[in-house]
């Protein structure tokens, strides 16, 4: 294998590949990148077995060259050290040359590299996928969607399914739902699916936050194709694999009220501010407890208290608050998450009581809600 290529093509893949690279394998070669060149390009894949990424650089584009290929192969290296090398080279481009017995050295202006590498044919193969099943979605609708979910996913394995993103494509529209048992995170947009298909399945939360790292903001669709156990994410030279969680996903709807006894019109900006504030003091105590009380003139008191460290009082004026008068305490950092994640200047934050769920949603925006279970302080 020989071939030369600019350097920051080269860079920007290795970066990609990397997200599913792990020191953390039972497989050795898994802790390398897999190179292949062929007469139409070079192919890197990454691998942890649990998520699988493969990026193509082309020969050339609009006219460009952007590799020589002067000899066809494939070698696996290490991919620490490999990543660390390409990032460093010295000039614009890269030969990378596969010598006997598996040596490979890469060299850029008068700097050279020998590394040993590991046998191509030892990698693992990326699961094969038959794109009978698969709907698209914009690329930057499908990283809001992630950001506005994957947070909500719990971090303890005891309950492992909920680790992952609920995912429901029925009649047209892909509902996203991710919960940890005391919050949870739903949002819904239209896709084009081709058959009308119907899916369930559950995505670990880690692969989508990878996913989203390397896709770019545009509007360009991406191809969604889901096996039994395989979810595929297809963009223009990229394709993520990322195998789903075995088991059902708990039937969240019941989670969601249907009325309530209070209904709050807030900025999200002030609201956010004034719980990051009282939050500094609740840091100190056990699990950042914010508490939030509505006073009259469309007041809303948010303070916090921790008896060793001290406590902090802050109003903020409500845009509306329609119904009974309210005092409840919920964790400040899992309120933090919620509002960041939704879009818009203006939220109803909807009570059914200091001890029920509560729902925040942005105004005039159906397709979003978070919910949040209060915590009790007495």
């Amino acid at each position: 294998m020989k071939f030369i290529i600019q350097r920051d093509r080269l860079v920007q893949s290795v970066q990609d590949v990397m997200k599913a690279v792990t020191s953390r394998t039972t497989i050795p070669i898994l802790t390398g990148i897999k190179i292949t060149a062929t007469t139409e390009g070079v192919t890197l894949t990454g691998s942890d077995s649990d998520i699988s990424i493969q990026s193509f650089i082309p020969k050339e584009e609009t006219g460009d060259e952007i590799i020589e290929v002067k000899q066809a192969g494939a070698i696996v290296l290490q991919a620490k050290v490999f990543s660390e090398i390409v990032k460093k080279l010295p000039t614009d481009t890269v030969e990378i040359e596969v010598l006997g017995s598996l040596q490979t050295v890469i060299r850029s202006g008068k700097s050279e590299f020998n590394l040993i590498g590991l046998d191509a044919e030892e990698y693992p193969h990326l699961p094969q996928i038959e794109e009978n099943n698969k709907f698209q979605i914009a690329t930057d609708l499908l990283k809001a969607m992630i950001r506005q979910t994957h947070f909500a996913v719990s971090t303890s394995e005891t309950r492992p399914i909920l680790t992952g993103v609920n995912w429901k494509v029925e009649n047209g529209e892909l509902n996203c739902i991710a919960t940890d048992s005391h919050r949870l995170a739903l949002r819904k947009s239209k896709v084009e699916i081709a058959n009308n298909e119907g899916y369930n399945v559950v995505i670990p939360g880690k692969s989508l936050n990878e996913l989203s790292k390397i896709i770019d903001d545009s509007h360009d669709l991406i191809d969604i194709v889901i096996t039994e156990n395989q979810i595929l994410f297809k963009a223009k030279h990229l394709l993520f694999f990322s195998r789903l969680l075995e088991g059902n996903y708990p039937d969240t709807s019941r989670l969601i009220p249907n009325e309530s006894k209070t209904d709050v019109t807030v900025n999200t900006k002030e609201f956010l501010h004034a719980i990051d504030r009282a939050s500094l003091l609740a840091r100190e105590g056990r699990n950042n407890v914010v508490k939030l009380s509505t006073i009259e003139g469309g007041i809303i008191e948010i303070s916090s208290n921790t008896p060793e460290v001290g406590k902090v009082v802050e109003e903020i004026q409500s845009e509306t608050i329609d119904g009974e008068d309210l005092k409840i305490s919920f964790s400040a950092k899992y309120m933090m998450d919620a509002l960041k994640a939704l879009e818009g200047t203006d939220i109803r934050v909807s009570f059914t009581g200091a001890m029920r769920p509560f729902v925040i949603r942005p105004l005039h925006d159906e397709t979003i809600l978070q919910l949040i279970l209060p915590v009790r302080t007495y």
